[in-house]
């Protein structure tokens, strides 16, 4: 009976350090929508995506305002003194010191060979590549929240599990120990059952970590100054709606790396088009309109400007540029060649992984089906056993092994339904949008 409280000892120390280590719920519950919504406000790849994007519409803008005439405005003045050489012999300076200058300049270039349209198109080109890596990121911040808000309810279901399972081990234990004491067992089924709930209490333990951790990594993705968790009314997240292959297959087309792959080869056209330009000549504009005056003191004000103007108009064909142009050329026509590819592949990708994850989806549904019923089946199983094994006609093996057996059927449960609903979010980022 010694040996038997030393070791019930040793096995109650860990639960009861671990228990003063168990999250004391201060986490933040909060749900799947707005741990999505402050991810995507907060994850560096959103960010960087809404960047992108402001990047692109100045791109444009620069882009536009190059057919639009560049004005400057140009304000001097300056001081003269001292002597100077004249007929040999040194003569102080004898005019006004102080001389101003003003002037307005403007340019337009008339003719460029299409140069600053095919611009402007690989301009609108980049901000739709923007705008779909900005929906690619935001669907992707949010597969990744999705993720992690699974594993806390995964690692929540574990926790549940776990302490049912200690229950039973519990209540096996009492069983044991009455037996032990009625001479109808022997002390090894006592010695066993205390290792069982050893067991359940370490199970518990794991679990309550694994919450920690998940709370953790959820709390760092939404960017949150306080540690957030999974809502409890968010343990019924389970896709049961069956999704049609035809319908999620039409939408390759639009989902998101497509999209921005679309735009990619859109942006190469058109700028291997802006590298064939400097085979035409170009036709500039310019205008200038400039005065000068003379004082004997400063005065920015005062006096009157002598003025002049002048209207140029200048044609310019580079005959030879040391093959620039050509090689402008081979890289434009090697980065369309490349963004075709990149399209032709992203489309293959997004069909893959569509029958890839749709795959998935309905394998973890039916697990689902099945565990369940497997729960079901081990619990009576269990209940069985230990009637039996209260009468006597039954062995502490086999109770144990029915234990096992619900132990793992359960954690095939979580595991499944884990799956689904991993599968559904996979399917959601890959194609663009959220499903039923």
């Amino acid at each position: 009976m010694m040996q038997r409280g030393l070791l019930l000892t040793v096995l109650l120390i860990p639960w009861s350090l671990g228990a003063q280590g168990v999250a004391s719920g201060g986490a933040r519950p909060i749900s799947l929508d707005e741990a999505i919504r402050l991810a995507q406000l907060n994850a560096p790849a959103a960010v960087q995506a809404r960047g992108q994007l402001r990047t692109t519409d100045a791109a444009i803008r620069s882009a536009k305002g190059s057919y639009i005439p560049t004005l400057n405005l140009n304000y001097g003045s300056n001081k003269q003194g001292g002597e100077t050489f004249f007929q040999g012999q040194l003569v102080p300076f004898r005019g006004d010191p102080w001389n101003f200058s003003r002037s307005v300049s403007s340019n337009l270039e008339l003719f460029d060979g299409g140069r600053r349209l095919f611009q402007l198109r690989s301009a609108r080109a980049s901000q739709t590549a923007a705008e779909s890596n900005e929906r690619l990121q935001s669907f992707r911040v949010a597969l990744d929240v999705k993720q992690q808000y699974f594993n806390v309810l995964a690692a929540r279901e574990s926790r549940e599990s776990a302490a049912a399972q200690l229950a039973q081990s519990e209540e096996q234990l009492n069983s044991a120990n009455a037996r032990v004491r009625a001479g109808a067992a022997t002390v090894s089924d006592s010695l066993r059952s205390i290792i069982q709930v050893g067991n359940a209490r370490l199970a518990v333990l794991t679990a309550e970590n694994s919450l920690r951790v998940s709370n953790a990594n959820l709390t760092r993705l939404t960017g949150t100054p306080f540690e957030v968790t999974a809502e409890q009314s968010a343990d019924s997240l389970m896709p049961r709606t069956v999704i049609d292959s035809a319908d999620v297959a039409g939408a390759v087309e639009s989902a998101p790396s497509v999209m921005q792959a679309k735009a990619d080869v859109a942006s190469a056209s058109a700028s291997l088009r802006a590298s064939k330009t400097p085979y035409l000549p170009t036709l500039n504009m310019s205008y200038n309109l400039s005065g000068s005056r003379t004082d004997k003191s400063f005065d920015i004000t005062g006096g009157q400007y002598a003025s002049a103007n002048a209207l140029r108009f200048t044609l310019s064909y580079p005959v030879f540029n040391g093959f620039t142009r050509e090689e402008n050329i081979v890289r434009s026509s090697v980065a369309e060649r490349n963004a075709e590819a990149q399209l032709r592949d992203s489309r293959l990708a997004v069909q893959q992984q569509i029958t890839q994850f749709l795959g998935s989806l309905r394998l973890a549904q039916e697990r689902v089906t099945i565990q369940v019923a497997s729960v079901d089946a081990a619990n009576e199983d269990l209940r069985v056993q230990n009637q039996r094994y209260a009468l006597g006609s039954s062995t502490l093996l086999d109770v144990l092994t029915s234990q096992a057996q619900l132990n793992s059927s359960r954690s095939a449960l979580i595991q499944a339904r884990y799956d689904a609903r991993l599968a559904k979010a996979q399917i959601e980022a890959l194609i663009g949008r959220e499903l039923p």
